[in-house]
């Protein structure tokens, strides 16, 4: 099938927004057929609105993909990321360094739970994950403990979509076309997405023993053989699942019985979106590992980052007996810490201390989700679970899962408000500059949007 556009607008002014053929382009995650027949195709974006390439203004209730809290269009980050480009484009980073790397692992270091202080950078939030995998099994072995090579993950989680990170993943449909090369030696714990948890604000009161499933995977498959358990403290891809009270310090407390690694996929949750620096520290529960990602750049150059307690660190590298100039951690990328992703996240770093971002997104919660429980009388909603500045919206199944989510979706791109939805759950995750104008602008289009859907049936 051939998708060509008319010739008025083939200009080359014109190439990027309007591009000529659409069909080279094997989009990811998306339906390519659907798409290419009726596109959605984004042309400009300022603060938190979107254009389109019909001229339609949508509001961003999604941060992109959480990945842009501050806002589209920040000159300082724009400036930053041009002016690096301008001095060095890029520096190798194996036996070598810039400088720019090291302030900004500092700057981290500063932000991250007391003791997680050693940050080693990756190309987005997968690799951080498989990065995270990868130190896990090398920290047990620097500590003479090589029979460790299980990992546990959890139902409905999401970690990324390299092999490692997929494994441990728990999204089914992420999982079943590649099940023939996934790691061996994983196990999930049931997720926490429970009946009596529909339109829930904040955290859950019942479902705390969901956690023992941990306990139960260690006594079946023996705890010292576990490397490490990953789970997201607010599972987010799947539809914001906030944890119940107490649940992730029952997992803290089982990996600690254990010798288990316990590591935070922050990716999401990361840099404000609960309303502190990272979930770990809203919910006071300390992880050992924490993988970061998206608005570590507010989503203009791809980062990803692993940031690990110091005597991980110091186990892996005092290990090492080899020649000078041999790494410690045979691992790494050719964009790991590069000049021109690390301007962008320093510029996000003056951006967050500056305008006190977390706070900001802590005091604006609140009249976030009043506004998006506001939408639980419509007929096709049956759940709305959210914390911080993020939420999700369950849809009624019409038929097959997922219908009624990518319908809502288009309804609701076409009301002027732009979000992404996975499965029958419309992923909500307001921008951190939002004023309560927004907010409402964000919920009266969602409702119309959904409206629209179920009059549409």
């Amino acid at each position: 099938m051939s998708i060509n556009f008319n010739n008025k607008y083939m200009s080359s002014q014109n190439r990027t927004n309007i591009p000529n053929s659409l069909n080279e382009h094997w989009m990811p995650f998306t339906d390519n057929k659907s798409f290419k027949k009726n596109p959605r195709l984004i042309t400009d974006a300022k603060g938190v609105y979107l254009t389109n390439h019909q001229g339609k203004k949508m509001i961003d209730a999604s941060s992109g993909l959480f990945c842009n809290p501050l806002g589209h269009g920040r000159k300082e980050i724009t400036e930053a990321v041009s002016k690096q480009l301008e001095k060095l484009d890029y520096c190798q980073p194996f036996n070598q360094g810039y400088g720019g790397s090291f302030e900004l692992a500092t700057r981290i270091s500063k932000k991250t739970p007391e003791g997680i202080n050693r940050i080693f950078y990756t190309i987005c939030g997968s690799t951080a994950v498989e990065t995270a995998i990868k130190i896990s099994i090398a920290y047990h072995r620097a500590k003479g403990d090589s029979k460790r090579f299980r990992f546990v993950g959890r139902e409905r989680g999401y970690h990324g979509m390299n092999i490692g990170a997929t494994t441990v993943g728990g999204m089914i449909n992420n999982v079943k076309t590649f099940a023939s090369v996934l790691m061996p030696g994983v196990q999930h714990m049931r997720h926490t997405h429970l009946p009596e948890h529909k339109f829930v604000k904040g955290q859950p009161e019942t479902g705390i023993e969901m956690a023992e499933d941990l306990e139960r995977i260690a006594m079946n498959f023996g705890g010292e053989n576990i490397a490490a358990c990953i789970v997201e403290p607010i599972a987010g891809s799947t539809g914001t699942l906030v944890p119940p009270k107490g649940y992730l310090k029952r997992i803290r407390e089982i990996c600690n019985k254990h010798g288990i690694l316990l590591i935070f996929d922050e990716v999401i949750t990361g840099w404000g979106r609960t309303g502190s620096a990272f979930a770990s520290q809203e919910f006071n529960v300390k992880p050992d590992i924490i993988t970061m990602a998206k608005a570590t750049t507010n989503g203009v150059v791809p980062m990803g980052v692993v940031a690990v307690r110091e005597d991980i660190y110091d186990a892996v590298c005092n290990s090492s007996t080899a020649p000078e100039g041999t790494p410690e951690l045979f691992h790494g990328y050719t964009y790991s810490g590069i000049p021109v992703a690390v301007a962008a996240a320093l510029a996000v770093q003056d951006i967050f201390d500056k305008e006190d971002i977390f706070n900001r997104a802590k005091k604006m919660s609140p009249y976030f989700q009043d506004g998006l429980h506001s939408l639980k009388d419509l007929k096709d909603v049956v759940s709305i679970r959210g914390y911080g500045m993020m939420g999700g919206i369950e849809m009624k199944m019409d038929q097959k899962p997922g219908k009624a989510g990518f319908q809502t979706f288009k309804h609701c791109y076409d009301a002027g408000v732009n979000f992404k939805n996975t499965g029958d759950s419309l992923i909500i995750a307001p921008q951190f500059i939002c004023e309560k104008k927004h907010i409402d602008e964000i919920i009266e289009k969602l409702r119309k949007g959904i409206s629209n859907y179920s009059k549409s049936k």
